[in-house]
């Protein structure tokens, strides 16, 4: 099968995709409102299928630098998955992990670094959880790096290690906010290797 072949979604199986998105956004914000003892609420995710050239233009450009942590999927498929935010997304996240007021962090310090790769973390594995109860398949992220550099850069990383990338990915547009704060966005993006398509392909089954 081509390598393209996550274009071979359906309509319907897209939006079980969507749904998933949904109950992997609400473990997200349960837990990371635990870890933090104050409410964090996440908006309702869009799920796309995206070429990953496209994934360059999401924050500004290729060129644009950004702050991603990236995690290896471990289990029943072979997949990276990279949280993409800018880099005042990043800083403004740290803000809002560590309690600080908006705008404080100007550098990222050894602590806002391990909150950021938490939150990472945190939300790799909320939304693994949901696709494993839906797929019927066992994916489990690893612990998370994070790098800034350019996005373009940061993508062509991605395909260390695999056999062969595929040109398509899920993304999860994820948005994150405190009461009265300003929404800090983000992208969620699950990449596999080609062999590993056919396994998603195969695992996405609706009545």
């Amino acid at each position: 099968m081509p390598d393209d072949s996550l274009l071979t979604l359906t309509e319907v199986q897209v939006d079980a995709l969507k749904e998933v998105g949904n109950v992997g956004a609400g473990h997200a914000a349960t837990a990371l409102s635990q870890l933090l003892k104050r409410k964090i609420m996440i908006s309702v995710p869009q799920v796309k299928i995206l070429k990953l050239k496209e994934v360059e233009n999401l924050l500004g450009d290729s060129n644009t630098l950004v702050a991603g942590i990236i995690m290896n999927v471990l289990g029943d498929v072979t997949a990276k998955i990279l949280l993409l935010l800018t880099r005042e997304s990043a800083l403004s996240l740290a803000d809002m992990l560590l309690q600080n007021p908006a705008g404080t962090t100007k550098v990222l310090s050894e602590v806002g670094n391990s909150a950021i790769k938490e939150t990472g973390n945190i939300l790799a594995g909320a939304y693994m959880n949901a696709l494993n109860e839906f797929l019927g398949l066992l994916l489990l992220p690893s612990v998370p790096s994070l790098v800034f550099d350019i996005s373009g850069a940061i993508l062509n990383s991605l395909s260390e290690g695999f056999e062969g990338m595929s040109n398509h990915i899920l993304s999860i547009e994820t948005q994150f906010s405190e009461a009265n704060d300003k929404v800090i966005k983000g992208y969620l993006l699950l990449v596999p290797d080609i062999p590993s398509v056919q396994v998603l392909l195969s695992a996405i089954k609706v009545d």
